[in-house]
C-alpha cells in the first residue's frame, strides 16, 4: 500500500503544475479555454510517440483499433473525466488563486465515494471519515480565502466550477476502471491487456476527450493563442497530463478494494502543497494565515489516516453481489 501512496504523491507534485501554469497563464492574459484545449492536443503527439517508442507501431494500431471498437464509451469517458474536469478546471483558475483552486480540487476526495456508490461500490465508513476531515480542511482554507478576497462572488464562481470538476474526473476513472474490470450494465467490459499499460488508457481517454473540446470551441471562440500559452500548456501537457496522469493511473490500476481507490484519490491532497509552494516562490503569492494553515494540516491529516490502513486487505463486497443467489465476482 505504500508503493500506492508514494505513487499517488508522486502525481499530485507533477499534478501540481496545472494549478500554477494555468493561474500564470490567467494572470498573463491567456483565455481559460485554450489553456484547457491546448494541453489535451499536446498530451495526443506526446503520448502517440511515447506509446509508439516503447511498445511499437503495430501496438499503436491496436490501441486506435481498440478506441474504434468501443468509440462511444472513449467518447463518453473522456469526455466525462478529461473534459469536462480540465475545462472547469481552467474556468475557475480565471477566479481564484492557484493553491486556492488545488485546494477546493480536494473536494474530488469526498466525491470519490459518492461516485464509487453510484457504480455499487462502497467505501468503508472509516474511509469516509477520512474523506470528511479533508473536506472540512478545505471549509476552512476557503474560510481564510473569503477574508481576504475583494470580490467574493467571482470567487465562489471559481469555486462550483472546482466542485464540477472534482465529480467530473472520478466518474471518468472510474467509468475506465469498471471497464476494465468487466464492465457492468452500461459500461462494456474491455478487457484488452492493452489498457494494463497506463499511457495507453491515458491516450484512449484524451482520444475520447475530442467531441467536448469540438464543441467547447465552437461555443466559446476565443481569439487565437498566443506562443507563450501554447508553450505553457505544453509543460502542463506533459508534466500533468503525461507524467502525472500515468503515475495516477498506475496506482489507481493496481486498487481494487474501494478503500483502496479512494485512498489514491486521497493523495491528490499533496497538490495544495506543492501548489502552495510553487505560487509562493514562482509567482511571489501570499502565505497563509493560521486558518489556511489548520485547513492544509486537517487535508494532510486526513490523507495519513488513509495511508496507516491496509485497504487492499479491507475488501468490502460490491451491492449488486450481496444477494445469496449470487456468487462473488473476481477483481
Amino acid at each position: 500500500m505504500a508503493r500506492l501512496i508514494m505513487l499517488g504523491l508522486a502525481a499530485s507534485a507533477f499534478f501540481s503544475a496545472t494549478f500554477i501554469l494555468n493561474r500564470a497563464m490567467s494572470l498573463s492574459g491567456g483565455h481559460w479555454m485554450w489553456s484547457a484545449l491546448l494541453r489535451y492536443v499536446h498530451m495526443f503527439w506526446i503520448l502517440i510517440l511515447w506509446v509508439m517508442l516503447r511498445h511499437g507501431v503495430k501496438y499503436l494500431v491496436e490501441v486506435f483499433a481498440l478506441f474504434r471498437s468501443h468509440v462511444l464509451f472513449w467518447f463518453t469517458a473522456g469526455s466525462i473525466g478529461f473534459g469536462v474536469f480540465y475545462g472547469a478546471l481552467c474556468f475557475a483558475a480565471d477566479h481564484a488563486p492557484g493553491w486556492i483552486v488545488a485546494a477546493t480540487w480536494q473536494i474530488t476526495i469526498l466525491a470519490t465515494p459518492v461516485v464509487l456508490w453510484a457504480f455499487r461500490r462502497r467505501v468503508p465508513y472509516f474511509g469516509v471519515l477520512f474523506s470528511v476531515i479533508i473536506f472540512a480542511g478545505i471549509v476552512l482554507v476557503h474560510a481564510e480565502q473569503a477574508a481576504h478576497t475583494p470580490n467574493v462572488r467571482e470567487a465562489l464562481a471559481g469555486a462550483l466550477f472546482v466542485l464540477l470538476a472534482a465529480f467530473a474526473y472520478p466518474t471518468g476513472n472510474q467509468m475506465l476502471h469498471t471497464a476494465r474490470h468487466g464492465g457492468s450494465r452500461w459500461i462494456p467490459a474491455v478487457t484488452a491487456t492493452h489498457l494494463q499499460d497506463a499511457p495507453s488508457c491515458v491516450l484512449l481517454m484524451t482520444m475520447g476527450s475530442a467531441p467536448f473540446w469540438i464543441i467547447l470551441w465552437a461555443v466559446v471562440r476565443p481569439d487565437p493563442p498566443e506562443v507563450t500559452q501554447w508553450f505553457q500548456t505544453g509543460l502542463v501537457a506533459l508534466s500533468s497530463g503525461v507524467v502525472a496522469t500515468s503515475l495516477f493511473y498506475k496506482a489507481r490500476n493496481a486498487s481494487h478494494a474501494p478503500l483502496a481507490i479512494a485512498a489514491v484519490d486521497a493523495t491528490q491532497a499533496g497538490e495544495v502543497v506543492f501548489s502552495l509552494l510553487g505560487e509562493i516562490f514562482l509567482l511571489h503569492g501570499a502565505w497563509p494565515t493560521a486558518w489556511g494553515w489548520w485547513g492544509l494540516a486537517l487535508i494532510v491529516g486526513g490523507l495519513v489516516g488513509y495511508g496507516l490502513g491496509n485497504p487492499q486487505v479491507r475488501v468490502t463486497t460490491p451491492m449488486r453481489d450481496r444477494h445469496p443467489s449470487k456468487a462473488p465476482r473476481g477483481r
